[in-house]
């Protein structure tokens, strides 16, 4: 209703909800008694017959089935009086979906609030070792992680989403760089090169420089075209990814050299990247979560991590 630009509008949706109550009212009242044409005490036909002999009459509903569509109006007045339902007016309860969240989010966190705030202070690689903590840590990540990350945590190369069981940390791997990215969230940004040829010579130097980034992570590639790419590489990527292509996790430029590709490392993958970038987010959970879930959460996310180094 706040959306609404002037009372005109506040004012026509209160009138159409009224009336349309009230109108239902009068066609029940409108339709309780039948009157047989010409003052007869014999009930007329609707005109449909059946069989030669079954006729339909016109006769009214039975009164309590009359007296309750009359209660679903009684009860349609009492609730637009006590809910919002007459444009800005807000109920004589002033109830709100909004407040109804916030309040089970309360009642739910005054029972679960202290099962994570004991943790808040914990090592997070020490709680590795902690079941309970690693349990309730599944179950935020089964919740809120799972839909991008995927059930194993082993992301989607397709997508984009990064694999969470690997050493391999875009933003940093430390406890307190994986906090920052659930607190926070993360934007990395691939800038797109096709639109400016001059920038990376158009789709032949975009695979100059395929060929030359597969090259730095020693997968099979033309030795020709990584030689000229390689030139291309320090007049153009050089300043995110390094002069050895290690990347710069403070920007979340990705490693060039390991073997961990987040949008796949064929050919045509790499040109499709240069050529057209990359846009990724990862949300920021600060204000849903709340800093104790979150230091649970990351001590979870950490453990997939170690437990794969570990095996």
């Amino acid at each position: 209703m706040s959306d609404f630009v002037n009372e005109f509008w506040n004012w026509y949706v209160i009138l159409i909800v009224l009336i349309s109550i009230l109108a239902c009212a009068v066609l029940l009242w409108a339709q309780s008694t039948v009157r047989p044409k010409g003052g007869g005490t014999t009930t007329e036909t609707t005109g449909h017959v059946w069989d030669e002999t079954l006729e339909e009459y016109n006769n009214p509903l039975p009164r309590w089935w009359m007296w309750l569509f009359y209660v679903t109006v009684a009860f349609g007045l009492v609730y637009v009086i006590l809910y919002p339902g007459l444009g800005r007016f807000p109920g004589v309860l002033k109830w709100t979906s909004v407040g109804e969240y916030r309040e089970e989010v309360e009642r739910v966190d005054a029972q679960v609030g202290p099962l994570f705030e004991k943790y808040l202070k914990a090592d997070l690689l020490a709680m590795a070792g902690d079941k309970e903590a690693m349990e309730m840590g599944g179950r935020l990540y089964q919740t809120y992680c799972v839909q991008c990350h995927g059930a194993t945590a082993q992301g989607s190369r397709d997508k984009g989403y990064p694999n969470l069981t690997d050493r391999d940390w875009q933003w940093g791997g430390e406890p307190a760089q994986v906090v920052e990215t659930i607190t926070g969230g993360r934007i990395g940004m691939m800038p797109p090169y096709g639109g400016n040829p001059d920038a990376v010579g158009g789709e032949a130097g975009a695979r100059e420089l395929a060929n030359y980034v597969r090259s730095l992570s020693g997968l099979s590639h033309n030795a020709e075209l990584a030689a000229k790419g390689k030139e291309r590489y320090a007049a153009v990527c050089i300043a995110c990814h390094g002069p050895d292509g290690k990347g710069m996790q403070a920007l979340g430029a990705p490693n060039l050299t390991d073997k961990v590709w987040l949008y796949g490392s064929s050919e045509a993958k790499i040109v499709e990247t240069i050529t057209g970038g990359r846009t990724n987010q990862m949300p920021a959970w600060k204000d849903f979560l709340g800093e104790a879930k979150i230091h649970v959460l990351a001590a979870y996310v950490l453990s997939l991590s170690s437990g794969a180094a570990a095996r």
